[in-house]
C-alpha cells in the first residue's frame, strides 16, 4: 500500500498558502489541524523551489532496485517454465523454485516466481476449483507399509497401443516400478514385484484394484497367481472395492503424470523406445520432481526419510480371511488349530512335501498351493479330529 503522504491534499496547499498570505508560523499551522510539522515545511521547500508545481503528488518508489526479482530471475524463470512444460513435466512456480534453489544461494520465493508467471502469461487461474482444506488425503505411515499397483494403456504416435504397470508407494510416492510390455500377465507382476524389491525392500502390504492380474477370487473364489506370491512373502493383499478407482488413487494420478510426459516425447514407435523414454522420466519423479502430496518434497527424500516397513510371514489378512503356511506331511495331511483343537486334513499322497497356503474364513477352508493351484475346499467338521478326502 502506498503511504498516503506521498499526495499532496488540498488542505495541505491551502495551509502553505496561509503562511505566505499571513505569516502565521508553520509549528502553529501544523498543530491546529493535525499535520506533520515537517510535512509541511517540505512542502514548502518545494514551493520555494519549484512554484506550484512543486505541490503536485509525487511517488516515493526508488528510482533503482538492484534485488528486484524481475530484473535479476524473470528470463530464468521464463526459460525454466519452457524446458519442463515442453518436455511434459510440471512446471508450476513450486517446482520452477526447487530448481533456482539448486542454482542460486538466495533464490527468489515460489510467491516471487508465481508472479513472473502470472505476469507473462502462464497462470490461468481456477477459482472455482476444490479448495485443498476440503481434501481428506489418506497415506500410510512410513515407507513401504503399503504399495500400490495398477496397469494402463498407452498409445504410441504410431497407434500402437501398450501396457505400462506402474508400482508406487503410498507413504512416499516414490515410483519403484515402470514397465511397458505388450500385455501385461499376472507373472509379469510377480516378477516386476521381485525386480523392485530387490533395490526398494518388499512392502508389507500391496493395494491393487480387481483386475484379473492382481485376483481371480471374485471370478473363480481361488487365489490367483500374483496373491499366491504375496501369500509366501508374507505380503498382505489388499483390494479396491469395485468400481472406485480412489481408492487407488495415487498410482492413478502417477498414470496422469507419467503420460502426459509420454505425450511431450517424439519419435516414441516402439515398445523399447516407450522403455527408455519411462526410464528417463522415473529418476526425474523419484528424484528432482518436488511432489505437491508430501509437502513439496521429492519422493526420494521423502521415502529416505523414515525407517522402512516390510512383510509379516507370521500373519497375512486378505479381506475377511486369514492365512496359515503349511508343508503337506508324508501322510499327505496338514494340520489346523480350530477353537483349541487340532484338526487333520487330508491333501493326498501325491503333494507329499509340498507348500501349500491355507485361506481361513470361520470354518471355511482353501487350500492351494504356492504355484496358485487350487489343492481343496472344505467346510471343517468340528467334531472330526480328521477330514478325510471325499
Amino acid at each position: 500500500m502506498v503511504d498516503p503522504r506521498n499526495y499532496t491534499t488540498r488542505g495541505d496547499v491551502n495551509l502553505i498558502e496561509t503562511h505566505l498570505r499571513t505569516g502565521r508560523p508553520i509549528k502553529e499551522l501544523a498543530k491546529s489541524h493535525e499535520v506533520s510539522t515537517s510535512w509541511l515545511f517540505k512542502l514548502l521547500r518545494r514551493y520555494r523551489l519549484e512554484g506550484t508545481e512543486g505541490l503536485a503528488p509525487r511517488s516515493r518508489r526508488p528510482h533503482h532496485s538492484p534485488s528486484r526479482i524481475v530484473d535479476r530471475f524473470e528470463d530464468e524463470i521464463v526459460e525454466l517454465h519452457k524446458q519442463l512444460a515442453d518436455d511434459g513435466l510440471d512446471a508450476g512456480a513450486q517446482t520452477i523454485w526447487f530448481h533456482l534453489a539448486k542454482h542460486h544461494s538466495r533464490p527468489p520465493s515460489a510467491s516471487s516466481v508465481f508472479r513472473v508467471l502470472k505476469a507473462r502469461g502462464f497462470v490461468t487461474l481456477e477459482p472455482k476449483k476444490r479448495p485443498k482444506s476440503s481434501l481428506h488425503r489418506f497415506c500410510a505411515d512410513v515407507p513401504n507399509e503399503c504399495w500400490q499397483a495398477d496397469m494402463t494403456h498407452v498409445q504410441l504416435a504410431n497407434g500402437d497401443v501398450y501396457e505400462v504397470l506402474n508400482m508406487i508407494d503410498d507413504h512416499s510416492r516414490l515410483c519403484v516400478a515402470s514397465r511397458a510390455m505388450q500385455v501385461v500377465k499376472a507373472p509379469d507382476v510377480v516378477r516386476v514385484l521381485h525386480n523392485a524389491a530387490e533395490i526398494w525392500g518388499y512392502p508389507a502390504s500391496f493395494l491393487t484394484d480387481n483386475g484379473l492380474i492382481f485376483t481371480t477370487q471374485r471370478q473363480h473364489q481361488v487365489a490367483g497367481v500374483t496373491e499366491q506370491a504375496l501369500f509366501a512373502l508374507g505380503i498382505e493383499a489388499k483390494h479396491s472395492r469395485p468400481y472406485h478407482p480412489q481408492t487407488c488413487g495415487k498410482v492413478e494420478r502417477f498414470h496422469q503424470t507419467m503420460k502426459k510426459f509420454l505425450a511431450a516425447q517424439e519419435g516414441v514407435e516402439t515398445k523399447k523406445q516407450l522403455q527408455r523414454e519411462l526410464d528417463r522420466f522415473v529418476p526425474y519423479y523419484n528424484e528432482e520432481r518436488p511432489h505437491r502430496g508430501i509437502d513439496r518434497k521429492t519422493p526420494a527424500a521423502a521415502f529416505a526419510a523414515r525407517a522402512k516397513a516390510g512383510p509379516s510371514p507370521s500373519f497375512v489378512k486378505v479381506g475377511t480371511r486369514k492365512l496359515r503356511m503349511d508343508r503337506v506331511d508324508k501322510s499327505g495331511r496338514i494340520t489346523l488349530r480350530h477353537q483349541s483343537r487340532l484338526h487333520h486334513i487330508g491333501i493326498g499322497n501325491a503333494y507329499a512335501g509340498w507348500r501349500v497356503a491355507m485361506l481361513v474364513d470361520g470354518l471355511d477352508i482353501e487350500i492351494v498351493g504356492l504355484d496358485g493351484s487350487p489343492l481343496r475346499r472344505l467346510v471343517l467338521d468340528p467334531t472330526k479330529d480328521y477330514q478325510r478326502i471325499p
